[in-house]
């Protein structure tokens, strides 16, 4: 039977290729069913990667007219008349949010008795596993199919001998926000010409929120050592496409990392603040860099913070140790 299906999830662009499985186990049940999701216009570059989603809704909740966005959302699902409605997030509000779209079939996490009453399938939220498999957990009460990683819509390169791509940045609203997730740019620039100097053929990569790390590492490092693909990607599944062709890609906790491992590219990810066990594969192919030191908060990000603190212990990782575990 053709279903019309609404899944909303609100985050940024990792988080959207993270939820990718969640929707596509639900087409596999439903392969005649009409997919829309609802999404900040800021992760909107998930569209490149993936041809599954029909239709997109979008609402800027990180904006400073959040509940005028969340009812312009409301009155435009009232429109649709969807059959199912999926919902990721565990704050309260969620749950009345989906009963007041009259969809018949409202299903998000427990969050409590007012979920278990608003909602016909209040799933259980387990945070502690791989992201994909929580936003997964959504839709046990649909369909029996599994899909383990995010399927993305490219044609992989053929892969080029002693490559490593690196993409250093992380999104500037994360920056703004006090998130600091990633080196300092100058120990990035070490990273390339020690790569460079032991043989490998770097290639620098990124986007506009990544003109900073960039401009340090193009005034450090000599341009004959590395190859500067700053810019040349116009959009993610270009990008998509150059992380394909690379033998070891090598980045921050970012939107790319979950790219790589969505290919099953040789990735290595530096690591400070957030859990790695969260947010990679426990597949061998994904591989976390981070530092030695004893903060009894680690992992602090979202766990017991908003933002990371001033010492940044976590990410003091040398390039030296960065470049030895990727030669390895």
């Amino acid at each position: 039977m053709k279903k019309k299906i609404l899944f909303i999830n609100f985050g940024g662009l990792g988080d959207e290729i993270l939820f990718l499985p969640t929707i596509i186990s639900t087409k596999k049940e439903f392969p005649d069913s009409e997919i829309t999701l609802a999404l900040e216009p800021r992760s909107k570059g998930i569209l490149s990667l993936t041809d599954i989603i029909d239709e997109t809704l979008f609402a800027d909740i990180k904006g400073r007219n959040k509940y005028i966005e969340l009812f312009n959302l409301l009155r435009r699902i009232w429109t649709k008349k969807f059959d199912i409605v999926v919902s990721s997030g565990s704050n309260k509000f969620i749950s009345i949010f989906l009963f007041m779209t009259f969809i018949k079939e409202r299903i998000g996490y427990n969050s409590g008795r007012l979920s278990e009453k608003l909602l016909t399938h209040a799933v259980r939220l387990n945070k502690n596993q791989y992201a994909a498999k929580m936003y997964h957990d959504l839709v046990k009460p649909l369909t029996d199919n599994i899909t383990e990683l995010p399927e993305i819509n490219i044609e992989p390169r053929k892969t080029e001998p002693d490559t490593v791509l690196i993409h250093p940045g992380v999104s500037l609203l994360s920056v703004k926000k006090g998130m600091i997730k990633t080196i300092p740019a100058e120990k990035w620039a070490e990273v390339v010409e020690k790569l460079a100097d032991a043989g490998k053929k770097v290639v620098v990569a990124g986007g506009p929120d990544d003109k900073q790390v960039i401009e340090t590492i193009e005034r450090i490092v000599p341009c004959e050592k590395y190859l500067n693909m700053y810019g040349k990607t116009r959009n993610l599944k270009e990008l998509a496409e150059m992380i394909s062709s690379a033998e070891i890609f090598l980045c921050s906790d970012s939107a790319p990392l979950h790219v790589a491992a969505a290919l099953g590219v040789k990735t290595y990810v530096i690591f400070g603040s957030t859990d790695d066990k969260k947010l990679i594969p426990d597949n061998g192919k994904v591989i976390p860099i981070k530092a030695k030191c004893d903060c009894p908060l680690r992992p602090c990000l979202w766990e017991r913070r908003q933002t990371t603190c001033e010492s940044l212990e976590c990410l003091n990782i040398s390039a030296e140790e960065i470049v030895k575990t990727v030669l390895m």
